[in-house]
């Protein structure tokens, strides 16, 4: 590991892959147990998969951004080290598959040369922020929202306020109203707007999120302004770190945290936090993303068209006008997100002369291209149907989203990307018009957990079992009426039937063939499916569920030929609980270590938050000896208090919690870094030396 030091010019990256290595060995030497050792990893990129021995490994895309070079370097990547395929995700990250854990820390070093980054890409951190595919071309936006994902991207990777959070916490910035980017669907959520005086700011959502529970986002405001917009993430995410349910991993995100104490009181405590907040005021430098290198123009000459019959189709379902006159983007519509290395280089090759070096990966799994001129529709096009992107109908009805399911997830019930393909053949070959529908969109998960986002789908699946007698088939939920209307405003879809997977095939047919015939002339499928009413397409797809008419293909998943077996593994997605009192306080050292090096630094707020840890931490392990095992922070400091301070088993010159929370009630300066690194530090000596007196008891 030695090499990284030479090898990689920013010491802070470095470091993280060097200690990465380290952690590795220690797993390896049993010094570090297992579920620490899994918390560390994904909170590095790194992702346990169903199949036992190999990584996931997720790389981290702000907004799905990626240059020519870094897409061939993630090429590279994936040739060496995994299994030379690209899987675009919904999250606009890039994920391989089949990676050896000893060779993650060599990996991570080769991606930072194209500044390419794995650090939180899983784990109880501030997942990949996501921003429309179109920021910075849009004919509809106020302003580019890129550089505003950027600096939030920016701000908080590595920042110790969201490391060891409850859970995943996931942000988003919609180019405008069309709101592209899914704001209602997410932790926090933003949409441009500029107000009467010409400022600029955004209309926030709060609190949304899919899952296997979807709730919707409140708009919390109108209009924040951009300097304030930093400030009130970091807020939301303290006070989620503080009052997030960490044992019952089930309700653990932040949408859990307003249903338990209420919009107005989450709202309080945001405003309480503003005090401690590192930033009071921050403004994003909007020349922070660069522009793409635009194409020089080329005469091209009478270029024949391949296939015109397809070509006609790409132009009206594939291309549109940028903002900026001349200029035109382009979407690759990509089937199942899956671009293996080879075409991933010969897309590169074809599109250097052609587009502007910056390729944005969008929220359905695709491509979208920039700065391409009108004269080379025909050449990219011929290109494109060479490789085997040209498809028709990017979004469109043919156009379904779906996660890897059994593929590769350990949480994957049943399969989606082979259901995927049978259903997007099935619009081709059946429905053929529809590759012109971008109204209605459909959308698979493997399990219930949405990674495919079905259940903001007009027709979502999600993969789950029934059981027929002493066997069991795999089967899908249908969910309907569910996606964006517009400006914060969505819609979860309803849970209408479950039905054997095999079966999910006709479902849609009848749906489609329903929606065609008692629709109204321009009826969108929202209005459409809330005149009909959730019962009317549950009595129509009834016959569907029936389990007395099942036969053996039935019991037969989609892309397998042998009898379905349910295989659940432990999920990985949002990290899991650490109860193990060494454990925890091998982390309050770590932490304590990380306080110090912060406090050397005049980073104030890092080293306050890093000492707040090591107080929690401390605590939560001496409340074990106990059998005490609190679900929140707050929950944490009120017990320490209860059993440990009031019973004078624990001496300290005030309450603990008095203590702790001088945290949101100082602003971050030197002096009270001073005071409050002391204090955690003395607190830790004062735990072990209890600790060991209980060990020697």
């Amino acid at each position: 590991m030695q090499s990284f030091r030479t090898e990689l010019e920013n010491p802070i990256v470095e470091k993280d892959i060097i200690d990465l290595e380290k952690k590795i060995r220690e797993f390896r030497e049993g010094k570090i147990d297992d579920e620490k050792f899994r918390s560390l990893r994904l909170a590095r990129g790194v992702y346990g998969q169903r199949q036992p021995g190999v990584q996931m490994v997720r790389i981290k895309l702000p907004f799905g951004k990626v240059t020519f070079k870094q897409l061939l370097r993630i090429a590279d990547v994936s040739d060496e080290y995994a299994s030379r395929n690209l899987h675009l995700t919904t999250r606009q990250d890039i994920q391989i598959h089949y990676v050896s854990l000893d060779r993650t820390p060599q990996l991570w070093a080769d991606l930072e040369r194209d500044d390419v980054t794995l650090r939180e890409a899983c784990g109880n951190t501030v997942r990949n922020v996501t921003a429309s595919p179109t920021a910075g071309i849009d004919p509809l936006e106020p302003f580019d929202v890129s550089p505003y994902a950027q600096g939030t991207f920016e701000y908080f990777l590595r920042n110790p306020v969201n490391q060891d959070m409850p859970r995943k916490f996931k942000i988003a910035f919609s180019s405008s109203d069309e709101d592209t980017a899914y704001s209602y669907a997410h932790d926090l959520g933003f949409i441009p707007k500029v107000n009467a005086k010409g400022e600029r700011g955004f209309k926030v959502l709060l609190g949304g999120g899919l899952g296997a529970q979807p709730i919707l986002a409140n708009i919390v405001s109108e209009f924040l302004p951009e300097d304030q917009l930093i400030p009130y993430i970091e807020s939301t995410i303290r006070v989620f770190d503080r009052y997030g349910e960490r044992n019952n991993r089930n309700k653990a995100r932040f949408k859990y945290v307003i249903q338990k104490f209420g919009l107005e009181e989450v709202l309080n405590l945001i405003k309480l936090e503003r005090v401690a907040n590192n930033v009071k005021t921050y403004q994003i430098n909007t020349e922070a993303v660069d522009q793409p290198t635009l194409p020089e123009p080329i005469k091209f000459g009478d270029v024949q068209v391949s296939n015109p019959l397809g070509y006609e189709q790409w132009l009206a379902t594939n291309v549109f006008e940028q903002k900026q006159k001349g200029f035109y983007g382009v979407y690759i519509k990509v089937q199942t997100g899956d671009i293996p290395t080879e075409q991933a280089r010969k897309l590169v090759a074809l599109l250097q002369p052609l587009a502007g070096d910056e390729i944005r990966i969008t929220q359905n799994q695709g491509l979208l291209l920039k700065y391409i001129r009108k004269e080379a529709f025909t050449t990219l096009y011929n290109g494109l149907a060479a490789i085997g992107m040209a498809a028709p109908g990017f979004d469109s009805v043919a156009d379904v989203t779906t996660c890897p399911g059994t593929d590769t997830c350990n949480l994957g019930i049943s399969n989606s990307m082979t259901f995927a393909r049978v259903l997007e053949d099935l619009i081709y070959n059946e429905y053929e018009d529809l590759i012109y529908n971008r109204d209605i969109k459909i959308k698979i998960s493997g399990c219930m957990n949405s990674c495919g986002q079905h259940s903001m789908a007009h027709i979502g699946f999600h993969g789950s079992s029934l059981k027929a007698g002493a066997k069991v088939l795999p089967s899908m939920q249908v969910m309907l009426g569910g996606g964006t209307v517009g400006d914060g405003v969505g819609r979860a879809g309803d849970r209408v039937i479950k039905i054997p997977a095999k079966r999910a095939t006709q479902v849609l047919r009848d749906i489609l063939d329903d929606y065609k015939t008692n629709s109204i002339e321009d009826e969108v499928f929202h209005n459409y499916y809330d005149r009909q009413g959730k019962d009317y397409f549950y009595q129509m797809l009834k016959p569907l569920a029936d389990l007395t008419t099942l036969t053996d293909e039935d019991f037969v998943d989609w892309g397998h030929v042998e009898s379905y077996e349910k295989a659940i593994g432990v999920g990985e997605c949002a990290g899991v609980v650490i109860d193990l009192v060494a454990t925890l306080l091998y982390e309050s050292d770590e932490k304590m270590e990380w306080a110090n090096q912060s406090f050397s630094a005049g980073a104030w707020a890092d080293a306050i938050y890093h000492s707040y840890n090591v107080f929690i931490n401390s605590a939560k392990a001496l409340l074990l000896d106990k059998g005490i095992n609190s679900s929140t922070q707050v929950g944490i400091i009120r017990e320490f208090d209860a059993q440990y301070v009031a019973t004078g088993e624990f001496e300290l010159n005030t309450s603990f919690n008095d203590l702790l929370l001088q945290i949101n009630q100082n602003e971050p300066s030197e002096e009270f870094a001073t005071i409050y690194v002391a204090a955690a530090a003395e607190y830790l000596r004062n735990v072990k030396a209890k600790r060991e007196a209980v060990l020697q008891s």
